[in-house]
């Protein structure tokens, strides 16, 4: 039985990385896209790169990384939205701080900072937003 729960923890963690990968994947090519074609402002379009990934992510998480779990996404959406605002919150200001402060270009800094942010929100994804209903 332990080995069962080692063995579903960490094909949880391959997902969250591989659904969390193409989240970012998306979030960041969104925004270079917004900012290289259509000339926004990186902060602007980092806030439309997160609505797009936030879809990708959540149906992803729910669907493939806690897929095991027993909470519906009308309950799951509301707490992962939350933590992903809080977590979005998180790399705006890092983001912003980056770009004033550090002279690297805006792709890469986002890059970083969305890569330093995954972690937090995997271990609260787990931990709360997809955690598992009360049994009867």
């Amino acid at each position: 039985m332990q080995l069962a729960r080692h063995v579903t923890h960490w094909r949880s963690l391959g997902w969250f990385v591989a659904v969390g990968g193409a989240a970012a994947a998306v979030h960041l090519g969104v925004v270079v896209w917004l900012v290289s074609r259509h000339g926004w402002a990186p902060l602007v379009a980092n806030v439309a790169g997160w609505c797009v990934a936030f879809c990708v992510s959540f149906f992803g998480q729910w669907r493939l990384t806690f897929r095991a779990r027993t909470t519906p996404w009308q309950e799951a959406m509301p707490r992962f939205m939350a933590l992903s605002l809080g977590g979005f919150a998180l790399n705006e200001a890092a983001y912003a701080a980056f770009l004033r402060f550090s002279g690297l270009r805006y792709d890469l800094l986002l890059a970083l900072v969305l890569v330093a942010v995954a972690l937090i929100t995997y271990l609260l994804s787990s931990g709360w937003a997809f955690r598992d209903r009360p049994r009867d």
